[in-house]
């Protein structure tokens, strides 16, 4: 195993940047998700990373080894893809054992390692069936096994849980963690799935139009996102266009005093000192609250609208307020908390620490 490191790395395609220089550094054993709207340079980083393209320029590290001309076969990389890509006329047994069987590994290590690795992935005992009698979770599992039967330094995985449904998406999030957990090999991860991203990751590296704009932990990530493009991107969230009146008094330096759609004003904390225009008040809905009576706390916001929409859920309730701006404002609640009608006048609060003040 080892960790990645990348240095400056670029990538055009003629005319066209698919990667800007990209600064990057994987520690050994991480999980690691690169998430990003199609089109960000996720995948182009992941094949870089593989060996499947070679940068315009910089350099790729996989532990103190300089491999930017190393050809793919020479980096011990394990691949996953979206399609498994596992080899139809093989048995599960020979798919697992392949890259093993390249290396001329003698046919009883082979058969012991393919048996270890059913193991790893819980499917014991299907060494002889065929890729075709596998369900899609099945082959999924199977891909990773064959990927890492000869212990790769780094497994690179490319949006392999995209062709399952939800529920047996949110158990393979488990179980390939797990298997990575247990392996305690570096992951690189290629998702547009937010949440697929959040539930698996050690960090998490946001992308867009082939520059990296943010990374960390899934809760630095969603709680504290750098710009009003990750904010958008990772999680649902409240965007409230601010004009920014005090970037920050001598008595409260840390808050900012802004005005949003419709007049009202509202504090927020502004810790980096935002200032100009172009300003945006973050607020997730699990943290705006509604209510029908007036509210004269000095610790929250507030703001007014009117309820046009109500959307049940099971064990939350989303409500929809418009309170004049472009989009109309979002809370989710449990039912029991959310006592408003459609069309009825409401006010919106939280606390002001809830906020989020972000620019372009």
């Amino acid at each position: 195993m080892s960790g990645v490191t990348l240095k400056g790395v670029r990538k055009n395609y003629g005319s066209v940047t698919a990667l800007e220089e990209l600064d990057l550094d994987i520690e050994e054993g991480e999980f690691i998700t690169l998430l990003g709207p199609s089109g960000c340079g996720k995948t182009t980083t992941l094949r870089l990373i593989a060996g499947f393209i070679e940068p315009t320029r910089g350099q790729i590290f996989l532990g103190d080894d300089d491999v930017t001309a190393l050809p793919p076969q020479h980096r011990e990389i394990g691949m996953v893809f979206q399609d498994y890509a596992l080899f139809p006329h093989l048995t599960i047994r020979d798919n697992i054992g392949f890259a093993l069987k390249e290396r001329r590994v003698p046919n009883e290590q082979i058969n012991a390692r393919v048996t270890e690795m059913l193991d790893l992935v819980r499917l014991p005992g299907i060494e002889d069936r065929y890729p075709a009698e596998l369900s899609g979770g099945q082959a999924q599992r199977i891909a990773v096994a064959r990927a890492v039967a000869h212990p790769p330094r780094v497994l690179l995985m490319d949006e392999p849980l995209g062709a399952l449904d939800l529920k047996l998406r949110e158990t393979m999030q488990i179980e390939l963690r797990r298997i990575q957990q247990e392996l305690q090999i570096t992951t690189v991860f290629v998702t547009h799935d937010q949440t697929e991203a959040m539930n698996m990751s050690d960090r998490i590296a946001v992308m867009n139009h082939g520059r990296l704009v943010q990374t960390g932990s899934a809760e630095d990530i969603y709680n504290r996102p750098s710009s009003r493009f990750v904010a958008d991107f990772v999680g649902r969230i409240n965007l409230f266009d601010a004009s920014i009146s005090d970037a920050g008094a001598d008595a409260d330096a840390n808050m900012a005093t802004v005005t949003l759609a419709g007049d009202a004003v509202v504090r927020v904390p502004n810790p980096s000192g935002i200032s100009g225009d172009g300003a945006c008040v973050a607020v997730r809905p699990e943290h705006l609250r509604i209510s029908n009576a007036q509210l004269e706390y000095d610790t929250v916001n507030k703001i007014s609208g009117r309820v046009i929409q109500k959307v049940f859920s099971g064990n939350f309730i989303s409500v929809f307020v418009d309170t004049g701006g472009e989009k109309p404002a979002l809370i989710e609640d449990r039912p029991e908390n959310v006592a408003v009608e459609v069309g009825q006048e409401v006010t919106l609060w939280w606390h002001i620490d809830r906020g989020i003040l972000l620019t372009d």
